[in-house]
């Protein structure tokens, strides 16, 4: 029987109104939640990719070697990783407001440290813990994203995420370029503290609690540790989880390689790389809203998951077909081609992927929220530098690493998911060592 607050449609619970918010306001469905959610979601990648232009300048101001820069990089990332795995617990026991505002209240104290930091390696000191922090906005707002939808209705909401998420990656160098225009690297980072600073007050002001105090978690780090111990042994949810993460890895590879595939090798210039990035891009969200305004609520979302992990593996070996020379020689337009089909296909698996995972999990949706976070930021850390382990003048390992991923994320959703045994009606059931 669905809980109280719940309503069924088509054998799917599609909603859930959270019982700790009153009034009018009682589900914040519409475009204000939805900026509130993207906007902690976006801001990990404006923290990563607005800082990118300024990287060589970092170097010179801070007499520092290129190499020791670039683990400022690897701070944040790892901190973004790590720090969802003690918000997400944090989250399913003290509700996901106060961790969230603790969270981003710290992540403007780091990131203003960031602009007055004396030297690179307290600048990598100050990375890892603003990563650390901005990791409280993208576990729990997918969390809040499951206490208030389920079924079809999840998976809507977070493709029409992506449309505000994946816009931050392209905006957020074009908007670091501008502000190198006017001042220094350091000015980067005072942006970065204003946008926390108004993100935090919006978060204050108008996103209410939405874990009731009767579904929360009682017990310390043991019982957080039980119960991520508890959702891997799930093999649906852990399968669900494997298959994102390795979809997460092919895009990482992409992200990691195509500057050098598209400039050194196919002799691209800055701005026709920027332009194929940015059409990427948007092929991902809008293939992203075809699924959330067309697919869900008309086709599964496992068979929706599998069109996208199946499309994704045929353009990876298409491109590994064309890189290892089996076309003979081919130009940057088939490649481009294939990378665009590639990067759209993760409008499909992104979404239905988290959505499926977190449909069985509504009794830690935090701690789920941190292994899918968690998980795909650290395969997909792995597979980045495997792009280039054949050296400068081959597009060959992209490939390779791409398609490898793809295959292991379909065998991981078809032994382990299992979606021909999974009917949609199971939705919201509680994750067991199936």
């Amino acid at each position: 029987m669905p809980e109280s607050g719940q309503k069924t449609t088509q054998g799917h619970i599609t909603e859930r109104a959270p019982e700790s918010i009153a009034g009018p306001a009682a589900r914040r469905t519409g475009l204000l939640v939805t900026l509130v959610l993207g906007g902690l979601t976006a801001l990990p990648p404006l923290s990563m990719d607005m800082y990118l232009p300024a990287l060589p300048e970092v170097t010179g101001a801070l007499a520092a070697p290129a190499a020791t820069i670039q683990l400022t990089l690897t701070a944040c990332l790892a901190g973004m990783a790590l720090g969802q795995l003690v918000v997400g617990p944090m989250s399913d026991k003290w509700g996901r407001r106060r961790p969230l505002l603790i969270g981003m209240v710290v992540y403007v104290l780091a990131t203003a440290a960031c602009a007055f930091a004396p030297t690179a390696e307290t600048l990598i000191g100050f990375r890892l813990l603003q990563g650390l922090a901005g990791a409280a906005g993208i576990v729990i707002a997918r969390a809040v994203v499951r206490d208030l939808y389920d079924g079809v209705e999840m998976a809507r909401f977070f493709s029409t995420l992506m449309l505000i998420s994946g816009v931050a990656p392209i905006i957020a160098p074009l908007i670091g370029g501008q502000i190198l225009r006017i001042t220094d690297w350091r000015g980067v980072f005072h942006v970065l503290t204003v946008i926390g600073v108004l993100l935090t007050l919006v978060v204050w002001r108008f996103l209410g609690e939405t874990l009731p105090p009767e579904r929360r978690h009682e017990g310390g780090v043991g019982q957080a540790l039980r119960t991520m111990r508890g959702l891997l042994a799930d093999r649906v949810f852990a399968g669900y989880m494997l298959t994102g993460g390795l979809a997460f890895a092919a895009l990482f590879a992409y992200i990691s390689a195509s500057p050098f595939v598209v400039q050194e090798i196919y002799g691209a210039s800055p701005q026709t790389f920027s332009l194929l990035f940015g059409l990427n891009s948007i092929g991902l969200v809008a293939v992203g809203q075809i699924n959330g305004k067309l697919l869900v609520g008309r086709v599964s979302l496992d068979k929706a998951l599998g069109w996208g992990l199946g499309t994704i593996l045929v353009a990876a070996l298409a491109l590994l077909l064309m890189t290892s020379g089996a076309f003979g020689k081919v130009g940057l337009v088939p490649i481009a081609a294939g990378l665009f089909v590639l990067m759209s296909a993760m409008g499909l698996a992104m979404p239905n992927t988290n959505a499926l995972a977190l449909m069985r999990t509504p009794h830690a949706a935090g701690s789920a929220s941190a292994l899918l976070g968690t998980t795909s930021f650290l395969v997909g850390a792995v597979a980045s530098p495997l792009v280039g382990i054949a050296g400068e003048h081959t597009a060959v390992p992209m490939a390779v690493v791409q398609l490898t991923c793809a295959v292991l994320a379909l065998v991981c959703f078809l032994g382990l998911c299992r979606p021909w045994r999974a009917p949609a009606a199971t939705a919201g059931a509680p994750a067991a060592g199936a």
